[in-house]
């Protein structure tokens, strides 16, 4: 993967606020990559193998759901303060970031 999108998507990330959360969708067009909302997942995905440590937590999907099989999320989330409607999506009218 280029290095460059790497480092400008987990900065991105990095950026966003504490109790708020971002789509992959919204990162990729925020990086100049409106059609790469995967890559931006698959990124966050090895997250780890970059180094540091990011809050890829407040990363959800167009609809507010959670990544399938990460359990934590919805805990490291509540953490922040950010609710979850009760089909288990965060309420993106309430903690999307506005950037």
């Amino acid at each position: 993967m280029n290095q460059e999108i790497i480092q400008a998507v987990l900065s991105l990330i990095d950026s966003i606020p504490f109790g708020h959360v971002a789509t992959y969708g919204q990162i990729a067009r925020l990086i100049g990559r409106p059609k790469n909302a995967r890559l931006v997942g698959k990124i966050l995905s090895q997250s780890e193998l970059y180094g540091g440590k990011h809050p890829c937590h407040r990363v959800v999907n167009a609809a507010g759901r959670l990544a399938p099989g990460w359990e934590d999320q919805e805990h490291l989330l509540w953490a922040e303060g950010v609710d979850l409607k009760a089909n288990g999506c965060v309420d993106l009218k309430v903690y999307l970031w506005e950037r």
